[in-house]
């Protein structure tokens, strides 16, 4: 069987580069713990500060800082350059799947040599893990912290994309349905193949029939070309996190180069927003489930062909011990 690998990078004689712009949230300083962290308490980690784009607001309107920071975002898209632009990514994390209750249960070195490659076991299945009741609690403090900010003048997203998985579908769902931003009634996700989770091996992160995933979601939207089997999934090789990273970089190339919205809203996964961290240059900073992370990006297209990114190959099962 073929590696079902990432699209190849564009030949095209220019390529995005991606700068996190540091000092906008707590979770890009070194200095934030991500395991004591709470985005709920923190205004999901919005530092309360000036900006150079403050002296242009009417003193006789006070503004919230998320409003502030709205007018910021606005200001520098207005004055950069054609081939820049600074977009706002809210990176939010599916709820506790049932996955994640089975790799608690049997520990991580024996769910990734054995138990992952199964459907299920005696307790349920975990094929295209669905939520557990705590995950989805979890997505419902996620919709009240959306709300709290809202009071607070956090500016809404003007796009939504949404992995395919029925863990992110579901979180998505009760996230922002009937939440009160623009865009969400009705909530219309764009469904994005590759905004996936580590490809391969794990059953849990092989996806359901196109047809399956519109009968539970049938509002939600599908990308173009979106297919009825899932392409990526193999039973045999894992993806590399370097193949990952390299999936996302593309993953977002084509995302920026197709949506002009400076705001936009992802739902996915643990390696899934590790790598879109990693590819803005952000530190690495892990999401409990049901988390969320804000990362403000400087988007610069730039001539001449992508950097060669070094990707390491995909790799099979690992032994069990005792094997």
């Amino acid at each position: 069987m073929s590696i079902p690998a990432p699209p190849p990078q564009s030949d095209s004689e220019s390529h995005f580069h991606f700068t996190t712009v540091p000092g906008i949230f707590l979770q890009d300083d070194p200095a934030t713990d991500p395991d004591t962290f709470d985005y709920v308490s923190t205004n999901f980690g919005l530092i309360s500060h000036t900006y150079p784009s403050d002296e242009t607001l009417d003193p006789a309107s006070p503004k919230t800082q998320w409003q502030r920071l709205a007018h910021y975002i606005e200001t520098l898209n207005a004055y950069s350059p054609p081939e820049t632009s600074y977009r706002l990514l809210f990176l939010g994390r599916h709820g506790q799947g049932l996955h994640n209750v089975a790799e608690a249960r049997y520990g991580t070195v024996m769910w990734d040599c054995r138990y992952s490659l199964l459907d299920g076991d005696e307790t349920g299945t975990w094929f295209d893990a669905h939520l557990t009741d705590l995950g989805i609690e979890q997505a419902r403090t996620a919709h009240n912290a959306w709300k709290t900010q809202i009071a607070h003048g956090i500016p809404p997203p003007q796009s939504y994309y949404v992995s395919p998985l029925m863990r992110c579908c579901e979180t998505a769902r009760v996230t922002f349905e009937g939440v009160g931003l623009p865009g969400t009634e009705p909530f219309r996700p764009v469904v994005k193949e590759l905004l996936r989770e580590t490809l391969g091996l794990h059953t849990c992160d092989a996806r359901s029939p196109k047809s399956a995933i519109a009968k539970a979601y049938p509002l939600y939207i599908f990308e173009e070309g979106f297919s009825e089997e899932d392409p990526l999934h193999s039973a045999t090789l894992r993806e590399s996190d370097s193949a990952r990273d390299a999936r996302f970089f593309e993953f977002l190339s084509d995302v920026f180069a197709t949506d002009s919205n400076s705001i936009l809203s992802l739902t996915a996964h643990s390696g899934a927003i590790t790598s879109i961290l990693n590819v803005v240059g952000h530190r690495v900073f892990k999401l409990e489930t049901g988390g969320v992370i804000p990362v403000l990006v400087k988007v610069e297209k730039r001539e001449g062909k992508a950097p060669e990114r070094v990707v390491e190959p995909w790799f099979g099962r690992p032994f069990c011990p005792g094997e």
